[in-house]
Protein backbone atom coordinates (compact mmCIF):
# COMPACT_ATOMS: atom_id res chain seq x y z
CA UNK A 1 0.00 0.00 0.00
CA UNK A 2 1.10 3.28 -0.81
CA UNK A 3 -0.96 5.38 1.51
CA UNK A 4 -1.91 3.99 5.28
CA UNK A 5 -5.05 6.77 5.10
CA UNK A 6 -6.60 5.01 2.48
CA UNK A 7 -8.93 2.64 4.36
CA UNK A 8 -10.92 -0.64 3.61
CA UNK A 9 -13.67 0.33 6.29
CA UNK A 10 -14.58 3.70 4.83
CA UNK A 11 -13.37 3.03 0.99
CA UNK A 12 -13.27 5.74 -1.81
CA UNK A 13 -14.19 4.80 -5.15
CA UNK A 14 -11.89 1.71 -6.35
CA UNK A 15 -10.63 1.05 -9.67
CA UNK A 16 -8.75 -1.36 -11.23
CA UNK A 17 -6.38 -0.51 -13.79
CA UNK A 18 -4.56 -2.06 -16.21
CA UNK A 19 -1.72 -1.20 -18.19
CA UNK A 20 -1.38 -3.64 -21.15
CA UNK A 21 2.39 -3.85 -23.26
CA UNK A 22 3.69 -6.38 -25.40
CA UNK A 23 5.65 -7.55 -22.68
CA UNK A 24 4.14 -7.22 -19.23
CA UNK A 25 0.25 -6.40 -18.43
CA UNK A 26 0.22 -4.57 -14.84
CA UNK A 27 -2.96 -5.06 -12.56
CA UNK A 28 -3.16 -1.33 -10.39
CA UNK A 29 -6.03 -1.34 -7.33
CA UNK A 30 -6.61 2.55 -6.87
CA UNK A 31 -8.52 5.27 -6.45
CA UNK A 32 -9.96 7.97 -8.50
CA UNK A 33 -7.40 10.37 -6.12
CA UNK A 34 -4.50 8.27 -8.42
CA UNK A 35 -3.67 6.21 -4.83
CA UNK A 36 -1.53 3.36 -5.59
CA UNK A 37 -3.39 0.80 -3.35
CA UNK A 38 -2.36 -2.63 -4.28
CA UNK A 39 -0.20 -3.77 -7.62
CA UNK A 40 0.42 -7.10 -9.42
CA UNK A 41 2.31 -7.89 -12.65
CA UNK A 42 1.68 -10.72 -15.57
CA UNK A 43 3.69 -11.73 -18.54
CA UNK A 44 1.79 -10.31 -21.34
CA UNK A 45 0.00 -13.69 -23.45
CA UNK A 46 0.97 -11.54 -26.89
CA UNK A 47 1.92 -14.38 -29.15
CA UNK A 48 -1.79 -16.14 -28.55
CA UNK A 49 -4.72 -15.19 -30.43
CA UNK A 50 -7.41 -12.56 -28.46
CA UNK A 51 -9.75 -15.39 -26.78
CA UNK A 52 -6.76 -17.50 -25.31
CA UNK A 53 -4.89 -14.46 -24.07
CA UNK A 54 -8.14 -12.72 -22.26
CA UNK A 55 -8.91 -16.01 -21.23
CA UNK A 56 -5.27 -15.67 -19.15
CA UNK A 57 -5.00 -12.08 -18.60
CA UNK A 58 -8.94 -12.75 -17.04
CA UNK A 59 -7.99 -15.69 -14.54
CA UNK A 60 -5.87 -13.29 -13.61
CA UNK A 61 -8.18 -10.29 -12.58
CA UNK A 62 -9.91 -12.86 -10.88
CA UNK A 63 -7.17 -13.85 -8.49
CA UNK A 64 -6.36 -10.81 -7.85
CA UNK A 65 -10.37 -9.35 -6.73
CA UNK A 66 -10.05 -12.59 -4.54
CA UNK A 67 -7.02 -11.58 -2.89
CA UNK A 68 -8.31 -7.78 -2.66
CA UNK A 69 -11.63 -9.21 -1.14
CA UNK A 70 -9.54 -11.62 0.99
CA UNK A 71 -8.14 -8.79 2.61
CA UNK A 72 -11.32 -6.50 2.90
CA UNK A 73 -11.31 -4.40 0.27
CA UNK A 74 -14.63 -4.04 -1.86
CA UNK A 75 -14.65 -4.61 -5.46
CA UNK A 76 -14.06 -1.63 -8.04
CA UNK A 77 -16.48 -0.07 -9.58
CA UNK A 78 -14.84 0.53 -12.65
CA UNK A 79 -12.15 -0.85 -15.05
CA UNK A 80 -9.81 1.20 -16.80
CA UNK A 81 -7.41 0.68 -18.94
CA UNK A 82 -4.24 2.00 -20.72
CA UNK A 83 -2.76 0.38 -24.54
CA UNK A 84 -0.81 0.93 -27.32
CA UNK A 85 -3.31 1.46 -30.70
CA UNK A 86 -4.42 1.87 -33.28
CA UNK A 87 -7.40 1.72 -31.31
CA UNK A 88 -10.98 2.91 -31.50
CA UNK A 89 -11.21 4.76 -27.89
CA UNK A 90 -15.19 5.23 -27.42
CA UNK A 91 -15.84 1.36 -28.24
CA UNK A 92 -12.68 0.08 -27.00
CA UNK A 93 -11.31 -1.95 -30.07
CA UNK A 94 -7.84 -2.20 -30.51
CA UNK A 95 -7.13 -3.09 -34.45
CA UNK A 96 -3.82 -5.52 -34.70
CA UNK A 97 -1.83 -3.23 -32.62
CA UNK A 98 2.43 -4.08 -33.88
CA UNK A 99 2.87 -5.15 -30.11
CA UNK A 100 -0.78 -7.52 -29.80
CA UNK A 101 -0.04 -8.14 -33.55
CA UNK A 102 -1.34 -11.61 -32.78
CA UNK A 103 -4.98 -10.37 -30.98
CA UNK A 104 -6.15 -8.95 -34.47
CA UNK A 105 -9.66 -6.91 -34.12
CA UNK A 106 -9.55 -7.27 -30.31
CA UNK A 107 -13.26 -5.85 -28.84
CA UNK A 108 -11.19 -5.33 -25.36
CA UNK A 109 -14.02 -3.30 -23.65
CA UNK A 110 -16.62 -5.56 -25.03
CA UNK A 111 -14.97 -8.64 -23.81
CA UNK A 112 -14.58 -6.93 -19.95
CA UNK A 113 -17.57 -5.57 -19.62
CA UNK A 114 -19.51 -8.93 -20.29
CA UNK A 115 -16.85 -10.60 -17.89
CA UNK A 116 -16.61 -8.51 -14.96
CA UNK A 117 -20.02 -6.85 -15.50
CA UNK A 118 -18.27 -3.47 -14.58
CA UNK A 119 -17.89 -0.19 -16.81
CA UNK A 120 -14.98 0.02 -18.94
CA UNK A 121 -12.76 3.01 -20.27
CA UNK A 122 -9.48 2.76 -22.82
CA UNK A 123 -7.08 4.85 -23.20
CA UNK A 124 -4.43 4.76 -25.88
CA UNK A 125 -0.99 4.77 -23.59
CA UNK A 126 0.51 7.70 -24.80
CA UNK A 127 -2.56 10.06 -23.86
CA UNK A 128 -3.17 7.52 -20.47
CA UNK A 129 0.79 9.27 -19.68
CA UNK A 130 -0.65 12.86 -20.20
CA UNK A 131 -3.66 12.60 -18.59
CA UNK A 132 -1.37 11.94 -15.90
CA UNK A 133 1.41 14.39 -15.82
CA UNK A 134 -1.50 17.01 -16.63
CA UNK A 135 -3.98 15.73 -13.64
CA UNK A 136 -1.05 14.51 -10.89
CA UNK A 137 2.30 15.46 -12.15
CA UNK A 138 4.18 18.08 -14.12
CA UNK A 139 1.25 19.72 -16.32
CA UNK A 140 -0.57 20.58 -13.44
CA UNK A 141 -1.96 24.12 -14.04
CA UNK A 142 -1.57 24.24 -17.23
CA UNK A 143 -4.15 24.59 -20.31
CA UNK A 144 -2.02 22.80 -23.31
CA UNK A 145 1.10 20.22 -22.78
CA UNK A 146 2.29 17.13 -24.64
CA UNK A 147 3.49 13.91 -22.98
CA UNK A 148 6.16 12.18 -25.21
CA UNK A 149 6.74 8.75 -24.35
CA UNK A 150 10.15 7.89 -25.61
CA UNK A 151 9.86 4.51 -24.17
CA UNK A 152 10.06 1.33 -26.63
CA UNK A 153 8.54 3.67 -28.92
CA UNK A 154 7.95 7.07 -29.18
CA UNK A 155 4.55 8.62 -29.34
CA UNK A 156 2.65 11.37 -27.60
CA UNK A 157 -0.41 12.43 -25.56
CA UNK A 158 -1.89 15.78 -26.40
CA UNK A 159 -3.88 18.21 -24.03
CA UNK A 160 -4.93 21.02 -25.96
CA UNK A 161 -7.23 23.52 -24.23
CA UNK A 162 -7.67 21.70 -21.30
CA UNK A 163 -9.11 18.51 -22.61
CA UNK A 164 -7.25 15.28 -24.30
CA UNK A 165 -6.94 15.20 -28.13
CA UNK A 166 -7.64 12.14 -29.90
CA UNK A 167 -8.27 13.25 -33.45
CA UNK A 168 -10.56 11.95 -36.16
CA UNK A 169 -9.43 8.71 -35.98
CA UNK A 170 -8.04 8.35 -32.39
CA UNK A 171 -4.78 8.60 -34.47
CA UNK A 172 -3.69 11.95 -32.90
CA UNK A 173 -0.28 11.62 -30.98
CA UNK A 174 1.36 9.40 -33.25
CA UNK A 175 4.90 11.68 -33.81
CA UNK A 176 7.24 8.82 -34.30
CA UNK A 177 5.88 8.46 -37.53
CA UNK A 178 6.79 11.92 -38.55
CA UNK A 179 10.32 12.10 -40.82
CA UNK A 180 12.83 13.90 -39.87
CA UNK A 181 16.00 12.94 -42.30
CA UNK A 182 16.00 11.09 -45.38
CA UNK A 183 18.56 9.07 -43.96
CA UNK A 184 18.90 7.39 -40.54
CA UNK A 185 17.97 3.98 -39.35
CA UNK A 186 14.60 2.92 -39.81
CA UNK A 187 11.44 2.41 -37.49
CA UNK A 188 7.92 2.91 -38.06
CA UNK A 189 8.54 1.87 -41.54
CA UNK A 190 10.39 5.16 -42.53
CA UNK A 191 13.86 5.93 -42.56
CA UNK A 192 15.01 8.89 -40.78
CA UNK A 193 11.75 8.99 -38.74
CA UNK A 194 11.57 10.48 -35.24
CA UNK A 195 10.81 7.20 -33.55
CA UNK A 196 14.10 5.86 -35.39
CA UNK A 197 16.06 8.56 -33.52
CA UNK A 198 14.83 8.58 -30.29
CA UNK A 199 12.89 5.38 -28.87
CA UNK A 200 14.51 2.43 -27.41
CA UNK A 201 14.26 0.09 -30.22
CA UNK A 202 15.98 3.15 -32.54
CA UNK A 203 19.06 4.29 -30.35
CA UNK A 204 20.67 0.99 -30.79
CA UNK A 205 20.19 1.37 -34.32
CA UNK A 206 21.53 4.55 -34.38
CA UNK A 207 24.83 4.19 -32.26
CA UNK A 208 25.31 0.76 -34.82
CA UNK A 209 24.92 2.85 -37.73
CA UNK A 210 27.30 5.86 -36.22
CA UNK A 211 30.15 4.04 -34.24
CA UNK A 212 29.63 0.20 -35.71
CA UNK A 213 32.99 -0.95 -33.70
CA UNK A 214 31.62 0.84 -30.46
CA UNK A 215 28.52 -0.54 -30.38
CA UNK A 216 28.23 -3.79 -32.58
CA UNK A 217 24.55 -4.68 -33.75
CA UNK A 218 24.19 -6.80 -30.39
CA UNK A 219 24.37 -3.49 -28.41
CA UNK A 220 21.12 -3.02 -26.91
CA UNK A 221 19.81 0.89 -25.85
CA UNK A 222 20.06 -0.39 -22.00
CA UNK A 223 23.65 -1.25 -22.54
CA UNK A 224 24.24 2.22 -24.53
CA UNK A 225 22.20 4.25 -21.41
CA UNK A 226 23.98 2.34 -18.74
CA UNK A 227 27.29 3.72 -19.95
CA UNK A 228 26.09 7.12 -20.48
CA UNK A 229 25.19 7.41 -17.18
CA UNK A 230 28.57 6.28 -16.00
CA UNK A 231 30.10 9.01 -18.20
CA UNK A 232 31.67 6.71 -21.29
CA UNK A 233 32.33 9.91 -24.06
CA UNK A 234 31.14 7.50 -26.99
CA UNK A 235 27.20 6.41 -25.42
CA UNK A 236 27.49 10.37 -24.09
CA UNK A 237 28.04 10.97 -27.96
CA UNK A 238 25.02 8.76 -29.18
CA UNK A 239 22.97 10.58 -26.17
CA UNK A 240 23.47 14.04 -27.52
CA UNK A 241 22.51 12.90 -31.09
CA UNK A 242 19.21 11.48 -29.31
CA UNK A 243 18.71 14.93 -27.77
CA UNK A 244 19.75 16.83 -30.93
CA UNK A 245 16.87 15.06 -32.92
CA UNK A 246 14.55 14.88 -30.08
CA UNK A 247 15.15 18.83 -30.02
CA UNK A 248 14.42 18.65 -33.80
CA UNK A 249 10.90 16.77 -33.64
CA UNK A 250 9.66 18.74 -30.30
CA UNK A 251 10.41 22.48 -32.21
CA UNK A 252 7.76 21.17 -34.92
CA UNK A 253 5.30 20.68 -31.98
CA UNK A 254 6.06 23.62 -30.26
CA UNK A 255 5.79 26.11 -33.42
CA UNK A 256 2.80 23.66 -34.77
CA UNK A 257 0.82 23.30 -31.29
CA UNK A 258 2.21 26.21 -28.93
CA UNK A 259 2.41 24.16 -25.53
CA UNK A 260 3.23 25.41 -22.31
CA UNK A 261 5.09 22.31 -21.35
CA UNK A 262 6.15 18.98 -23.12
CA UNK A 263 7.02 16.52 -20.27
CA UNK A 264 9.19 13.36 -21.68
CA UNK A 265 8.57 9.96 -20.40
CA UNK A 266 10.74 6.51 -19.60
CA UNK A 267 14.05 8.02 -21.30
CA UNK A 268 13.36 11.27 -20.54
CA UNK A 269 13.13 10.43 -16.67
CA UNK A 270 16.23 8.18 -16.94
CA UNK A 271 18.72 10.46 -18.36
CA UNK A 272 17.14 14.04 -17.37
CA UNK A 273 19.65 16.81 -18.83
CA UNK A 274 22.09 14.26 -20.31
CA UNK A 275 19.32 14.03 -23.24
CA UNK A 276 17.43 17.13 -22.56
CA UNK A 277 19.96 19.82 -22.45
CA UNK A 278 20.74 19.18 -26.18
CA UNK A 279 17.26 19.21 -26.92
CA UNK A 280 16.59 22.75 -25.03
CA UNK A 281 19.27 24.15 -27.43
CA UNK A 282 17.92 22.97 -30.58
CA UNK A 283 14.86 24.17 -29.29
CA UNK A 284 16.43 27.78 -28.91
CA UNK A 285 17.14 27.90 -32.40
CA UNK A 286 14.75 26.29 -34.11
CA UNK A 287 11.34 27.76 -32.62
CA UNK A 288 9.74 31.29 -32.91
CA UNK A 289 11.30 32.56 -29.87
CA UNK A 290 7.86 33.53 -28.37
CA UNK A 291 6.62 30.42 -28.32
CA UNK A 292 9.94 28.91 -27.07
CA UNK A 293 10.24 31.13 -23.76
CA UNK A 294 6.41 29.67 -22.89
CA UNK A 295 7.44 26.28 -23.20
CA UNK A 296 9.61 24.42 -20.53
CA UNK A 297 10.73 20.91 -21.40
CA UNK A 298 10.46 18.86 -18.66
CA UNK A 299 11.07 14.68 -17.58
CA UNK A 300 7.71 13.04 -15.95
CA UNK A 301 7.11 14.19 -12.23
CA UNK A 302 5.62 11.21 -11.70
CA UNK A 303 9.05 8.84 -12.25
CA UNK A 304 8.41 5.34 -11.92
CA UNK A 305 4.95 5.54 -10.99
CA UNK A 306 4.25 6.88 -14.13
CA UNK A 307 2.48 4.01 -15.81
CA UNK A 308 0.54 2.93 -12.76
CA UNK A 309 -1.41 5.94 -12.80
CA UNK A 310 -1.63 6.26 -16.01
CA UNK A 311 -3.59 2.96 -16.62
CA UNK A 312 -6.34 4.85 -14.11
CA UNK A 313 -6.71 7.77 -16.25
CA UNK A 314 -8.97 6.29 -18.31
CA UNK A 315 -11.69 6.11 -15.49
CA UNK A 316 -10.71 9.29 -13.98
CA UNK A 317 -11.17 11.46 -17.03
CA UNK A 318 -14.36 9.97 -17.25
CA UNK A 319 -15.13 10.86 -14.20
CA UNK A 320 -14.72 14.05 -14.27
CA UNK A 321 -15.85 14.49 -17.64
CA UNK A 322 -19.35 12.94 -16.33
CA UNK A 323 -19.12 10.08 -18.44
CA UNK A 324 -18.66 7.46 -15.04
CA UNK A 325 -21.14 8.21 -12.27
CA UNK A 326 -20.63 6.90 -9.14
CA UNK A 327 -23.43 5.91 -6.47
CA UNK A 328 -26.00 8.45 -6.60
CA UNK A 329 -24.57 11.16 -8.35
Amino acid sequence: MNNPLVSKYFPPPYILGLYIGGTKTALVFGTLNAEVIVREEISTPAKLDFGAAMQIIGAAIDDFFQNLSISGYQKPLAISISIGGPLNIDKGILYSPPHLAAWGEAPLKQHLCERFNLPVFVEHDGSAGALAEYYFGAGRGTRNMIFLTMGTGLGAGLILNGAIYHGATDSAGEVGHIRLSEEGPTEYGKVGSWEAFACGAGISKLAFLRNPLEFPSATTTSDIVRRALAGDPAALAIIHEVGMWMGKGMAVLVDMLNPEVIIIGTLGILLGDLVLAPARDVLEKETLPISNRACRILPAQLGVSLMDVGCLMAAFDAYRNHKLVLGEE
